[in-house]
């Protein structure tokens, strides 16, 4: 039976492999666990096989279990929310989360600005741009994403740090890879426009079905629950 510490280095062999095939530097693409519906001893057992980076999707749950960790000793956790958030949500996000992928609003990016504690390093957020169009999704439309990046960038206790996408799936390979390469070259533009600050870096795309094709076009970040943890089973309502 496989074990969270097994599907970990699996994982990290699929991205050395496709990071050899495309000329990329392996250590220059991170690996965030996503543990929404997982308890804290998942968590634990991934900390334990060396994973340090962990999305949760559902604010209440994840606070919840960054408490649990951390009564139980789980120290050098990194904690990305990375689902949409809404404005009665902020503030717990703000004061326990380390990053945030999902500020698809000014509102929002203000909100978490404001309500960052002073004793805390500045949030980490990127934007999260809707760049393939998708009705359903959440995000900034790329037009738009060179005024919020600029808005945002200009918050106190906040950093930009890049983009997160999430595109829809594709009817084949070769058109996912067209829509991960139009969040890169939005990526890059946004970079060179907003005057290539060194800590812009990160392109958060890519899961566990797809994680290759997004590497292959220059994700910096890749997102991955189920290839972790096993499939979810959603038992009742987030």
């Amino acid at each position: 039976m496989a074990t969270i510490a097994n599907n970990l280095q699996g994982v990290r062999a699929r991205i050395q492999q496709v990071c050899a095939r495309h000329g990329r530097d392996p250590g220059a693409v991170r690996l965030l666990a996503v543990s929404k519906t997982f308890g804290p001893v998942a968590v634990a057992e991934a900390a334990a096989a060396g994973q340090c980076a962990f999305g949760e999707n559902y604010v209440q749950e994840g606070v919840e279990k960054i408490a649990a960790l951390r009564e139980a000793g789980v120290a050098g956790l990194e904690w990305h929310c990375i689902g949409p958030l809404q404005s009665n949500k902020t503030r717990l996000v703000a004061e326990h989360f380390d990053w945030v992928q999902s500020v698809d609003r000014l509102k929002i990016a203000q909100r978490l600005s404001e309500q960052r504690p002073a004793h805390l390093p500045p949030l980490q957020v990127c934007l999260q741009v809707n760049v393939d169009g998708a009705p359903t999704k959440a995000g900034v439309a790329p037009a738009e994403a060179l005024a919020q990046a600029q808005a945002v960038a200009a918050l106190p206790r906040l950093r930009l740090r890049g983009l997160m996408c999430i595109p829809d799936p594709q009817p084949d390979a070769a058109a996912m890879r067209r829509v991960f390469a139009q969040a890169a070259q939005l990526f890059h533009q946004l970079r060179a426009q907003l005057g290539a600050p060194e800590d812009f870096d990160t392109l958060s795309m890519g899961m566990s079905d797809d994680l290759e094709l997004a590497i292959a076009e220059g994700s910096t970040l890749v997102r991955v629950g189920s290839a972790i943890f096993g499939r979810r089973a959603y038992a009742a309502s987030a």
